[in-house]
């Protein structure tokens, strides 16, 4: 049911180029990332992002096999040859060829889930020229061979095992918020970075189901000051695992403009100020945290404006079940 309608795999019409489109959003890092007292509870809650990624697969290439351009797409390349393989063989009884090009807006390796909208968007386009049904449970079956991956197949903010590659649970959908990013530079590589042992504590773990019992009811009730309380304390939290000299200074610039919190990306370089986008004070308060992070960032042209995405109403799957508050008092 969460299938992008444009992008549906389906037949191209009598006469119709065999050329399939597909696009996925990015994200602003992520709400809150860390880990649940269950085995494999390594999880994340995405926060959408007006960012794209467009992909475009058209059948037929001068070398009779798959292309991808940018070349250095190779993860996407290789997605493709998988749904390739899974597609009706040529008359020739080979495996059908074609170009990948893909088209982004979408910064690599800051934590903004670029390589995931890539191979979702890719997906939908390849499934769709070569006539390939691509669900979200067959796109999640695909990209757990690849890497581990962000929820963005969703359109709504979803908890997400990021990991094994599987939803948890939909929280819903915010009113719209703005991001004010800072990029500290460099890049991360996120396959690298989920490699590393987390050393994560029991109590580290009920802490982190707490969190995402309160973000649960946050986003449900729209309450956007409590959600900015969570995404601080996740920032705050990831500092052992991927320490950001910005987030200090960006929590002050916080409280000086009137923000709702800093969300950052836990296995990126980013830090953003979240603001509520329908608040009378809006625009001086972005214009205000705009300048501020500027002069952080030493003029470097480090700072965007993100805007997030809204959904309207969607579908709620409750979150599996996590020790109570109660249950965690020793």
């Amino acid at each position: 049911m969460f299938q992008e309608a444009a992008t549906r795999s389906r037949p191209p019409r009598r006469g119709a180029p065999a050329t399939g489109v597909g696009t996925a959003f990015g994200t602003f890092g992520e709400l809150l990332q860390g880990a649940l007292p269950e085995e494999g509870g390594d999880f994340l809650v995405t926060l959408p992002v007006a960012r794209w990624t467009m992909a475009t697969f058209r059948r037929g290439s001068a070398s009779g096999e798959i292309e991808v351009r940018p070349a250095h797409k190779t993860k996407a390349l290789q997605l493709a040859r998988m749904i390739a393989d899974l597609a009706p063989a040529t008359a020739a009884g080979c495996r059908p060829g074609g170009v990948l090009t893909l088209s982004s807006v979408i910064p690599e390796g800051k934590g903004l889930a670029s390589s995931s909208a890539d191979l979702v968007a890719t997906a939908r386009a390849v499934g769709r020229a070569l006539r390939v049904p691509m669900p979200p449970a067959g796109i999640e079956r695909l990209l757990a061979r690849i890497e581990p991956t962000d929820g963005v197949l969703y359109p709504a903010i979803v908890a997400y095992h990021h990991r094994s590659v599987r939803l948890r649970a939909v929280l819903g959908s915010l009113p719209a918020m703005a991001v004010v990013g800072i990029d500290e530079g460099g890049s991360v590589d996120t396959v690298d970075f989920n490699r590393i042992p987390k050393p994560f504590t029991t109590a580290d773990r009920h802490a982190y189901a707490g969190l995402l019992e309160r973000l649960t009811v946050a986003v449900r009730a729209h309450d956007l000051p409590e959600v900015g309380r969570v995404a601080t304390r996740s920032a705050l939290m990831n500092q052992t695992l991927r320490h950001k000299a910005s987030l200090e200074p960006m929590l002050d610039i916080c409280r000086e403009v009137g923000g709702l919190g800093v969300a950052v990306g836990h296995s990126g370089t980013t830090s953003g100020i979240l603001l509520d986008a329908t608040d009378p004070a809006y625009t001086r308060r972005v214009t205000a945290a705009a300048q501020a992070c500027e002069e952080l960032a030493g003029g470097a042209g480090g700072v965007s404006v993100y805007r997030t995405l809204s959904f309207g109403t969607v579908p709620t799957r409750p979150a599996l079940p996590v020790p109570s508050a109660l249950e965690r008092v020793p």
